[in-house]
């Protein structure tokens, strides 16, 4: 059977334990989970969904999320859409709102919404951070290491190119936001322009100029999910024949407006108040902040709520220049190899093994989903002496200050987003998350009695 076989088949058998076309009100994908939507979830097989061959784990949420894999997922994603595409019984609006007062109900949890809401937001802009925070720190530290002049051409091509997307970035957050919230794509643009614009300096407000940026994406979020709400709002009062003229004109007036009388500001405000508080945790607390916040970033990977901490190391990046709170909550990741690698060695189970043989090039490259789904959170003691060896690594971050330049998948790579002179202390406390996972777990954290499911 060819891998495309392979693929088109493991959507088919997913489709079909989820309850069949009619069953779903849309999918997505991020990174490694296969997102459904289904509309009447008493018809899923829950249970058959996670006996599948090919799966991960799954995760009950608002949206049933599968766990795959990278490099599997996008391409089960296709062959799903394709499936769904050529079902006549699949019909998007009438599915979606078939059921829509039980889901709203079950899901009436704001700030869970809110950070899931926020997710949805930067999740479409991972490939896009990671591409352009790689060539960054590779190019940074080549020129740091003496192999290439600071000034020639090349480095200077390879600057820009890694730079781009975090000097617009509020114009892609801008459209995201106001995308996830209702309202037009271009205007959310808009909305990041307003903040970002270089000629907001000529403003002068209360006897100040205004600073291009001041709020960061918090403002930009502000601003765009507010001309999403007017313009939903004064659209209901245009005529039909005048809509596309005056509705995006007086939603861009009233945001424009508003953005620069309170929403630069109240995010300014925010933005120092976060990075403030999070640097002033990290001073104080030292490394049992840092243990802490390694230790408890796993969980967080599980309900995929790690994804709402993007824009705040984004902010960090934006208010002092770089960001020490990702090469912590990176330890969860090395944690997570290191009780692999215990397990590997200690169990006498081949399938086991294998799983494990097949996760972990993803972990150390910073994806830990499908050893945590696939291995450690079903035996689940490990799971926990991973998130102890995460602990002991943020610890050893924390004390010694190392921070990123920009932001990126953990593990490995990010190796080359961190100050350049301090790749070989990053690395040590990678290596050390590994080993301290390691010894957790085989001292205390496995028992091949535990790996029931596996053969």
């Amino acid at each position: 059977m060819g891998k495309g076989e392979k693929y088109a088949d493991l959507a088919g058998v997913l489709l079909d334990k989820l309850g069949g076309a009619s069953n779903v009100a849309g999918s997505a994908h991020c990174m490694t989970r296969l997102r459904v939507s289904p509309i009447d979830r008493s018809k899923v097989n829950m249970d058959e969904i996670k006996k599948t061959e090919g799966v991960l784990g799954v995760i009950e949420e608002e949206t049933i999320q599968i766990v795959l894999g990278p490099g599997v997922v996008n391409k089960v994603y296709a062959e799903f859409e394709k499936l769904l595409a050529s079902s006549g019984n699949f019909n998007l609006k009438e599915t979606a709102s078939k059921n829509k007062s039980e889901i709203d109900r079950k899901n009436a949890k704001p700030f869970k919404l809110f950070l899931r809401r926020i997710a949805s937001i930067f999740i479409p802009l991972i490939p896009a951070l990671v591409a352009s925070g790689l060539i960054t720190g590779i190019t940074k530290a080549v020129v740091q290491a003496g192999w290439l002049a600071g000034d020639s051409q090349l480095a200077i091509i390879l600057t820009v190119i890694g730079s781009g997307l975090f000097a617009y970035l509020g114009i892609l957050v801008g459209t995201n936001a106001a995308k996830e919230y209702g309202g037009s794509p271009a205007l959310g643009a808009l909305a990041g322009i307003l903040v970002i614009n270089p000629a907001v300096g000529d403003i002068s407000l209360f006897g100040e100029n205004l600073l291009p940026g001041r709020g960061g994406l918090i403002g930009v979020l502000f601003a765009a999910i507010f001309i999403a709400f007017v313009e939903k709002r004064v659209r209901k009062f245009i005529p039909q024949s005048l809509d596309i003229i005056l509705t995006p004109t007086i939603a861009l007036l009233i945001t424009g407006i508003v953005t620069y009388i309170v929403f630069m500001p109240v995010g300014g405000f925010l933005s120092d108040t976060i990075t403030t508080g999070l640097l002033n945790v990290l001073d104080i607390g030292g490394v049992v902040a840092g243990f802490v916040l390694g230790a408890t970033f796993l969980p967080l990977v599980i309900t995929g709520l790690h994804q709402g901490l993007t824009p705040v190391h984004l902010e960090l990046i934006n208010a002092i220049g770089d960001d020490p709170l990702l090469p912590i909550l990176a330890m969860g990741g090395a944690g997570q190899v290191g009780a692999a690698f215990a397990i590997y060695f200690k169990t006498k189970k081949a399938s086991l093994k294998r799983a494990i043989g097949g996760g972990l090039p993803s972990g150390m490259l910073g994806i830990g989903e499908p050893l945590i789904f696939g291995v450690t959170l079903p035996l689940g003691r490990p799971f926990l002496t991973a998130c102890l060896g995460a602990g002991v690594g943020g610890a050893f971050q924390a004390h010694f200050g190392i921070a990123t330049t920009a932001i990126g998948v953990s593990g490995l790579p990010l190796t080359f987003l961190v100050h350049p002179n301090q790749i070989v202390l990053f690395l040590a406390g990678l290596f050390l998350s590994y080993v301290a996972g390691f010894i957790f777990t085989y001292l205390f954290g496995f028992k091949d009695e535990m790996a029931v499911e596996f053969k």
